[in-house]
């Protein structure tokens, strides 16, 4: 028999809403059956959450290291001291040490191999910054731990049914936004979007849109050179290895007109021109995954929910979406593997498969 992919699952700021995802994700019996998780956290903790909000029965396996996780059961490994106070709702220097530990011993198991993918509940940053943790989010840390000689990059995804979102620059000031976007940048993040759309999602011959910065995407350089001297060149540029990449597009109509539905991923230039309209569009079923990198995880694409933490008001719905689209993901990676090292195999599903997406380079308005 198949043996199961190894969940491993951060238990996030304990503060927050975290506890309250796992049970109501772990407490659907077909969970264990599809895959084997391990929390990383804390069983005292886990179960004074299940008591305080009358949160649905999780049965725990209480295991030393991830290696011996049940098959079959829901395992959690004790990362943190047995005393720690919960506190709802507030970010305390408790809450993110305890966030950190459960983090670090989570990625120590996925470098060797005791798990196969990770989801991580959310962080509080302020709180869970510190001298080990000196990271704007999980992306940027997972990106220090698994970059080889900081030649790997990662990329920030938000996943969606059929929308998917990834972003040129992630977690820094706008004002910085302008003077961080380069040539090479957009190019290496559109290859990385265009070899995870393919490898992670099973899409043959990925479309992909690239918003402007500016406005109108600069006007003709009246709002803004960007556009001219650094986006347009680089989608040029990564045109000529057969990348299907259009744009820019002026990213204020974009998705109100949904043009996005012609694209199988659209790359934003900064942080909240992705996520301001992803989360207006697929909120409920949104997943955030980290791309690029040779591991896989993912999370909900949510917060710490402080507002509603500890009165069992949360949904699930993003956090199970993030435990079924790594499950997706980790299969699709072993599947493209199998084909891309053999040649015959993956012509045949080039020429098979009913996944063969429309080529729109022909297609004289998408380039107006």
């Amino acid at each position: 028999m198949e043996k199961k992919i190894k969940v491993g699952i951060t238990h996030g700021d304990f503060n927050g809403i975290g506890y309250e995802l796992i049970f109501k994700t772990l407490a659907d019996d077909r969970i264990t059956e599809m895959c084997t998780p391990v929390i990383y956290g804390s069983l005292k903790i886990a179960l004074y959450h299940q008591k305080m909000m009358e949160l649905p029965q999780v049965s725990f396996k209480n295991i030393h290291s991830s290696a011996d996780a049940y098959e079959g059961k829901v395992n959690i490994v004790n990362c943190i001291d047995q005393e720690a106070k919960v506190d709802f709702a507030k970010a305390t220097a408790e809450s993110g040490k305890a966030a950190y530990a459960a983090l670090e011993r989570a990625v120590s198991d996925l470098k060797n191999g005791t798990i196969d993918v990770l989801l991580t509940a959310p962080i509080n940053k302020h709180a869970t910054w510190s001298d080990n943790f000196r990271f704007p989010g999980h992306t940027e840390y997972l990106e220090n731990h698994f970059s080889k000689d900081n030649a790997t990059k990662s990329l920030m995804m938000l996943v969606g049914d059929s929308l998917r979102i990834a972003l040129v620059t992630a977690h820094i000031p706008i004002a910085a936004v302008s003077t961080s976007i380069t040539k090479e940048l957009i190019a290496n993040k559109i290859r990385l979007f265009d070899k995870s759309l393919r490898q992670d999602f099973n899409i043959l011959r990925p479309r992909i849109a690239v918003l402007a910065l500016n406005p109108h995407a600069g006007d003709n350089g009246v709002i803004g050179t960007e556009e001219a001297e650094i986006i347009t060149p680089a989608i040029e540029e990564v045109e000529k290895s057969g990348v299907l990449v259009f744009g820019p597009f002026p990213a204020d109509g974009f998705f109100g007109s949904e043009r996005h539905k012609q694209f199988d991923g659209v790359l934003a230039m900064y942080h909240d021109q992705g996520l301001i309209p992803f989360k207006t569009i697929a909120m409920e079923q949104g997943v955030n995954f980290t791309a690029g990198l040779p591991i896989v995880r993912t999370s909900p694409a949510h917060g710490t929910a402080y507002d509603i933490a500890g009165q069992n008001k949360a949904s699930e719905t993003s956090f199970r979406q993030a435990l079924y689209l790594s499950l997706d993901i980790h299969r699709n990676r072993l599947t493209y593997k199998e084909i891309s090292s053999n040649p015959l195999q993956k012509h045949y599903v080039d020429k098979g498969s009913d996944n063969v997406k429309l080529d729109l380079t022909k297609d004289e308005d998408i380039d107006s």
